[in-house]
């Protein structure tokens, strides 16, 4: 399952649920599983990341990272890699690119919590990534109005696909996105870090 380059077949199209998963939780495999019904998606992939850059603390070792994601996260059709240390990439944009370029024939639309498209702005090459790659939202607790007030939501509103459609992201051209509603899991990796189920060690 850990592979640092994931398979797929031309003509699939693969949701990308990238971060930290410093780590991975209930809420991680809710949206996954949400992604793949709501998207139309054939598979996901758990990018596990050698590091945020918006955090100025380093996360937990990789390898423990993804062997507790590789644990928790059990589905035939998801996949966790740590496929960006293996590229050397540390901006989505970075990653994408390179996805698209080992990929050829492969359609990849990026997955996000609601919480993430409203800081989305402050990602390096944020409008290249909404122009160039399919974005699903998945509404997480307490984020959906500063979500879908973000500077990313406001630019982009005229490329958003209704929740009720969302069925067509996977096949939409980007620019392309869709915010779907789904019952919540109220969960965060910062949280079970600050109740000490998780350390860094």
């Amino acid at each position: 399952m850990n592979s640092a380059r994931p398979f797929a077949t031309t003509g699939q199209t693969i949701g990308l649920l990238g971060g930290s998963f410093d780590p991975a939780h209930a809420g991680h495999v809710h949206i996954t599983r949400e992604a793949l019904k709501r998207f139309d998606l054939d598979a996901v992939w758990w990018l596990v990341s050698p590091g945020n850059p918006l955090k100025a603390k380093g996360p937990a070792p990789l390898d423990k990272r993804m062997a507790q994601a590789q644990h928790l996260m059990q589905h035939p059709r998801v996949t966790v890699t740590d496929i960006e240390d293996a590229l050397g990439t540390r901006y989505t944009a970075q990653t994408l690119k390179a996805l698209q370029a080992r990929y050829r024939g492969v359609r990849f639309v990026w997955l996000m919590g609601a919480d993430n498209l409203a800081q989305l702005h402050l990602w390096q090459d944020w409008r290249w990534i909404v122009a160039n790659v399919p974005i699903g939202v998945v509404a997480r607790p307490g984020d959906t109005i500063s979500a879908r007030m973000s500077p990313a939501a406001r630019l982009f509103a005229p490329y958003r696909i209704a929740g009720r459609h969302s069925h067509q992201l996977g096949h939409a051209d980007a620019p392309a996105w869709c915010f779907v509603n789904v019952p919540m899991v109220a969960q965060s990796s910062s949280a079970i870090r600050a109740a000490g189920g998780w350390s860094a060690a």
